[in-house]
């Protein structure tokens, strides 16, 4: 889990983008980066395949940033039938690949919706407007790979620790209390959400939230 040169080039060569073409304003080789060695690691395949939650969705952290100097990490998730994601975004520095293991994925960035079938990779770059959903009557499976940002981090905080205890204090998601707290968490990982234009998508694709 401990390689960020090899595995920035190697995936966005393999896309024909090179790395320092998606964010100019993260130096490689900047004082701000980790210089130490990275070490080989081995990640064995889960015990599991992750299961559709009452939410619709379920995730694990597969790499870490902490292993790869803060450069690099990814997440496996698994989206049910007709299910929307998050509400349309924009990332002030973090940059996305996206690799669809099974079903399909609804991705739109800007006013472009892309379809991208099992065996489809996905390139957002940061400061486009974007968002996700699975539109089809079968799950849909997924790699997404992060740069520029430990961003599992920020997965973790929102769905281990915020929303849990929202729910279990019985603070409604949509209260001023949620969404403020939800805000601050974005807003410390450069995050600008636009909630009002979530609920058009669900009616338009005939979705569940």
């Amino acid at each position: 889990m401990e390689r960020r040169h090899f595995l920035t080039t190697g995936l966005l060569a393999s896309l024909g983008v090179p790395f320092t073409s998606l964010n100019p304003s993260v130096e490689l080789f900047s004082s701000s980066v980790d210089r130490s060695p990275l070490k080989p690691f081995y990640l064995p395949p889960s015990p599991e395949p992750l299961k559709i939650g009452p939410s619709g969705v379920d995730g694990r952290i597969r790499v870490r940033s902490n292993q790869t100097n803060r450069q690099f990490s990814c997440a496996e998730s698994v989206i049910g039938p007709k299910i929307m994601g998050p509400a349309p975004h924009v990332h002030k520095d973090l940059d996305e690949i996206m690799y669809v293991l099974e079903g399909t994925v609804s991705i739109l960035v800007g006013d472009t919706v892309y379809q991208v079938e099992a065996g489809g990779w996905h390139l957002r770059p940061h400061g486009l407007v974007h968002t996700f959903w699975n539109a089809t009557d079968k799950p849909a499976r997924l790699i997404d790979m992060f740069f520029n940002q430990d961003f599992e981090n920020f997965l973790e905080e929102l769905h281990e620790r915020l929303i849990p205890d929202l729910i279990k204090r019985g603070v409604p998601l949509t209260s001023k209390e949620a969404t403020s707290k939800m805000d601050a968490l974005n807003t410390r990982y450069g995050i600008t959400m636009f909630h009002e234009q979530r609920q058009p998508l669900i009616e338009k694709y005939g979705l569940k939230g």
